[in-house]
């Protein structure tokens, strides 16, 4: 088995084998990361670019976790403190990389398709860490770990995501990644934040909370932008919070064995109240922690040319 072509941009064009094959990947690195000694020279030698021109922790954190992890050398590039300050473009600073000896990038980046613009650039592999509303493909492929993890499958799940399904790459990266899977997928939030033709990736639409977590499996919470509180998407937190906020009462309306998710970071007491997000049925701080062994796994099928004869465990 090989991951089709040389960078990972996107669910929407992976088949189901080539999600598995880095799932199956990921479980050697985690028990990797479970030891005191957390690191194999796989990919001693190799120099990973984390260039992100947004915020971020989880990601940023974990990618660069797993390069170290993996023996690579890391490097840390932001927008505000490179040269994109100065105006240059997005294929000059991937042709800078490039002549400075990186191996991969790991991209953030505001624009929708920037990712697949620098693969077109350079001729290592480029790992899609977010791009706009489009896609962040190695966050569905947690999530599908995870899954995995605490369910033993995903195929026939019943899951719905809730919140600001507009504006979130999450969203529609994890609405393909689990009908990919064989899981059954709803979407949940208020009229403004549901897009026109969202029904066309798979997803059946509602807009009542409680009617759409009637025997859900997994109970997938969604980040309120508080930023798009100013652009009067929706009343205000309050109203969201009573309207679809996820609680401890609300769990009940699922199956006894729900599982809760969150992409992180939480606002509690918006999107979740802290009782649920802490509950015995959330698997969030888990997501976090199966994260660094699916970018590990990433990074190694890429380097690697998407082949594995062999995962590293010493």
């Amino acid at each position: 088995m090989t991951l089709r072509g040389k960078d990972l941009i996107g669910i929407e064009h992976m088949s189901e084998m080539e999600i598995q094959y880095i799932l199956d990947t990921a479980r050697p690195m985690k028990e990797i990361i479970s030891r005191p000694i957390k690191k194999v020279p796989t990919l001693k030698g190799r120099t990973v670019a984390n260039v992100f021109y947004e915020p971020s922790t989880r990601t940023r954190t974990s990618f660069e976790l797993a390069a170290k992890y993996l023996s690579a050398e890391g490097v840390n590039v932001s927008g505000s403190a490179s040269s994109v300050s100065k105006g240059e473009s997005l294929k000059d600073t991937a042709r800078t990389l490039e002549a400075l000896g990186a191996d991969v990038i790991i991209l953030r980046h505001p624009m929708p398709g920037a990712a697949a613009m620098m693969a077109q650039t350079v001729p290592f592999p480029v790992v899609n860490a977010g791009d706009g509303a489009h896609e962040h493909p190695t966050q569905s492929l947690l999530d599908l770990f995870t899954v995995q993890e605490v369910k033993g499958t995903i195929k026939g799940l019943q899951i719905v995501v809730v919140g600001d399904i507009m504006h979130s790459r999450v969203a529609r990266s994890g609405i393909l990644a689990f009908k990919k899977m064989g899981a059954r997928v709803s979407v949940c939030g208020p009229t403004t934040l549901v897009p026109p033709g969202i029904e066309e990736l798979g997803a059946r639409v509602y807009n009542n909370l409680d009617e759409a977590l009637d025997g859900a499996d997994i109970i997938y919470v969604l980040r309120i932008q508080k930023e798009r509180q100013e652009e009067g998407l929706f009343p205000g937190l309050r109203e969201y919070a009573r309207l679809y906020g996820i609680n401890k009462e609300r769990l009940k309306l699922a199956s006894s064995e729900a599982v809760v998710m969150h992409p992180g970071p939480v606002n509690r007491g918006v999107e979740i109240t802290c009782d649920a997000a802490d509950c015995k049925q959330s698997v969030i701080q888990a997501q976090v922690n199966n994260g660094v062994a699916v970018r590990m796994a990433v990074l190694y099928l890429l380097a690697r040319g998407g082949e594995a004869s062999s995962v590293p465990v010493d």
